[in-house]
């Protein structure tokens, strides 16, 4: 099974995330329930790891000014493309990522090791870091929206 450390965090998401039950259960339930349906133990562990990271970004710090320009790094840009940091750059400039939060995503896009970073992976961990920032409902609702729209509008 060729799954990512992104499959374990989207299976847990979507297990969770919209789930009345308690929002950290316990770990070793959780692994256990992971195995069961097919993860390997690293991307697990790997999984586990990316979480803690995400929680460690809980108080981005500053906001950056709105007005300043992100420049991405080589390797950012190689990671992700061209039209990865266009859409990103479209949430900031639509308001659903701050600047703050486009650094946590960017970090937590980088840190999923994956050679090729694809669109929706994007959606995904945006969706993710949006949810893990219990101030952002508004803005969890309006990726969500994004993420999960089947007839994008297209404009003619």
């Amino acid at each position: 099974m060729k799954e990512s450390v992104l499959d374990v965090l989207m299976y847990l998401f979507e297990a969770f995330a919209d789930a009345d039950t308690d929002p950290e259960p316990d770990r070793s339930v959780l692994r256990g329930e992971l195995l069961r349906a097919g993860f390997e133990e690293p991307n697990v562990e790997r999984a586990f790891r990316w979480l803690d990271e995400l929680n460690d970004h809980d108080n981005p710090g500053a906001d950056p000014q709105r007005d300043a320009l992100r420049v991405f790094s080589e390797r950012e840009s190689a990671r992700l493309g061209v039209d990865a940091v266009g859409y990103l750059m479209h949430l900031q400039h639509i308001g659903i990522l701050s600047a703050a939060q486009l650094e946590v995503v960017l970090d937590r896009l980088m840190a999923l090791g994956d050679s090729d970073i694809d669109m929706d992976q994007i959606k995904w961990i945006v969706l993710i870091v949006l949810y893990s920032q219990s101030d952002q409902h508004e803005e969890y609702a309006r990726m969500e929206n994004l993420v999960f729209d089947d007839n994008p509008t297209v404009l003619h």
